[in-house]
């Protein structure tokens, strides 16, 4: 089965409540004329017999009752006629003499003999409309002498109500073209932005997450849009990051590949020497060996449910134990190393990533730092922090690309640094790491003078 769009389900909605709007207007029309006017005025009508009969009881027929009768049919706008037998209101005489039609049936003479009012609507004989009529009986000692009957065309009480009427159609026309105006607007405001949004979705699910929404109000649909937008953008970003990732990863995976192979069908066909080969494979093996621990550990910190073994840690112990397996290295280069370790340092963390975190640093500060430069390690406790910082006295890094270089694969400079060995993630690993812990990772640097990376950690308390 279809489903209805929600432009159909909008407009369903509003001539719903138009046909509401007009079934109310034509029943308050309705009540207004039966319920109301015409009812009042058969009120005034027996309220006016009533009156007379009682004149009549009082006076009798007098010239007093006729003066009365007179009065009455002057100033009450109805026509009244008095008849003292009963028989004649059995014909059409009061309306018309020559009239087929009977002013009161049988059983509405019956009602008079029984002292009930009667009250009727006829049909005027020649003209086309209808008569409203009260029948009041009249007795004396428990004998009917005859009935006061008022009577006034419908036409006359409907005249007034047809001003009413019409200024009431009126207003139903003007509120429901104010409807569907206000419908017409208001459709446009809300489905317009979502048939927009389906479309760009439907762009997005194929792969295309360049379109944007235009974004034309402040309201909820705005905010919407936005976020749909941040969502796109996000999106866009994401692909972007993940086909660069991917170029990145067969890039640096077959660059050493294609190493060994050279080396391998250099040594095959005698180019070089088997033990220079054999020494180049290896070192490219495990640069590749490095490169896919490092892809490992980096998609596992970037899962949302990585397991940290959290246990309390000796910060400035971990960083003894780490220094002292790159001292050999550190002195190979000729490097100076000033350490100044606040031992209070506690932290609860992971000890083989916080390890890690220190040795990527460290290695990083070691590989571009050249011989005979200084490396600082400082640890202090500053307001329930404990901060790391590692200052050396190296290449440094641009300002414009001290952001990037946390980013995976980026290189300052690419030939240096695939020739020194790194793989160009261990920063990204080290700011994973941090994060995982809820701590900070900062990265100052000055070209040509140096880089100072800042670690921070929530202490123990």
């Amino acid at each position: 089965m279809k489903q209805k769009s929600i432009q159909f389900k909008v407009w369903f909605a509003i001539v719903a409540i138009i046909v509401v709007v007009i079934g109310a207007a034509v029943w308050l029309i309705s009540f207004l004329y039966d319920e109301l006017y015409i009812d009042k005025q058969m009120e005034l009508l027996i309220t006016e017999g009533e009156h007379l009969a009682a004149y009549y009881e009082r006076f009798g027929m007098t010239d007093a009752f006729i003066e009365r009768l007179e009065w009455s049919a002057e100033n009450s706008g109805s026509d009244v006629i008095f008849s003292n037998d009963p028989m004649e209101l059995g014909s059409g005489s009061p309306f018309e003499p020559s009239a087929d039609e009977q002013m009161i049936t049988f059983a509405e003479r019956q009602q008079l003999l029984d002292g009930e009012t009667v009250v009727m609507i006829r049909s005027h004989p020649h003209f086309n409309q209808d008569i409203l009529g009260v029948a009041i009986p009249l007795f004396e000692e428990g004998q009917l002498l005859g009935s006061i009957l008022l009577s006034m065309p419908l036409s006359e009480v409907y005249e007034p109500f047809v001003q009413i009427r019409t200024l009431l159609i009126v207003s139903i026309l003007i509120v429901m073209v104010v409807i569907v105006i206000i419908a017409v607007r208001g459709i446009h405001h809300v489905v317009s932005p979502i048939s927009e949004m389906k479309r760009v979705s439907m762009r997005m699910a194929e792969g295309d997450f360049s379109e944007r929404i235009e974004v034309k109000s402040a309201d909820e649909l705005g905010e919407l849009a936005h976020s749909f937008n941040r969502l796109s953008q996000a999106l866009e970003e994401v692909e972007d990051n993940r086909r660069v990732f991917l170029a990145n990863v067969s890039h640096e995976l077959r660059t050493p590949l294609s190493y060994m192979k050279g080396y391998a069908e250099a040594m095959e066909e005698g180019i070089i020497a088997q033990e220079k080969g054999l020494s180049m494979i290896q070192s490219e093996s495990k640069r590749l060996e490095r490169l896919v621990n490092d892809l490992l550990d980096l998609a596992q910190l970037e899962g949302e449910s990585y397991p940290l073994s959290l246990e309390p840690i000796a910060l400035a112990q971990l960083v003894h134990d780490v220094l002292e397996s790159v001292e050999v290295v550190v002195r190979q280069k000729h490097l100076q190393l000033e350490l100044k370790l606040d031992d209070e340092s506690i932290i609860e963390a992971d000890r083989d990533r916080i390890e890690q975190v220190i040795w990527n640093l460290m290695d990083n500060a070691i590989r571009y730092t050249v011989a005979y430069k200084k490396i600082n390690v400082t640890l202090h406790v500053e307001d329930q922090w404990s901060v790391l910082t590692i200052a050396d006295e190296g290449i440094g890094i641009p300002e414009n690309e001290l952001k990037a270089v946390m980013e995976r694969f980026y290189r300052v400079n690419q030939a240096r640094s695939r020739k020194s060995g790194g793989t160009g993630l261990g920063l990204a690993i080290v700011s994973e790491i941090v994060k995982k812990h809820n701590g900070e990772f900062e990265l100052h640097s000055v070209e040509g003078k140096g880089t100072e990376a800042v670690v921070r950690l929530r202490n123990l308390e």
